[in-house]
């Protein structure tokens, strides 16, 4: 059916560390679940955008944003985009937080 989202249970909101990185496994994708300071969850490709694809649950997060380990390219947990003058996009997945549960949305 076109248009239909599927609403996966990934984690429990409880066990997601802060200003860290939590990688889960939908199929073959890996994605890179971060709750930031202010308690929201985001979801992206856990692959940096650049030829080495840095895994980004290892990089740093300073507010909205995780840094690649690999090139400490600065990208934007809100909308994917790398930070100029860097260039290239991740992957980004909406994410549900419902009580202790972690849903993402594909």
């Amino acid at each position: 059916m076109v248009g239909t989202k599927t609403r996966t249970l990934v984690a429990s909101y409880s066990n997601l560390p802060l200003r860290a990185g939590y990688a889960v496994k939908m199929g073959n994708t890996e994605i890179a679940l971060f709750k930031v300071t202010n308690g929201q969850v985001y979801g992206i490709d856990n692959r940096s955008p650049h030829p080495k694809g840095g895994v980004l649950t290892e990089g740093l997060v300073s507010g909205e944003y995780v840094f690649c380990p690999v090139y400490d390219w600065k990208i934007s947990l809100v909308d994917g985009k790398v930070q100029a003058p860097d260039e290239g996009q991740v992957t980004t997945y909406q994410v549900e937080v419902e009580e202790d549960n972690i849903y993402i949305i594909i």
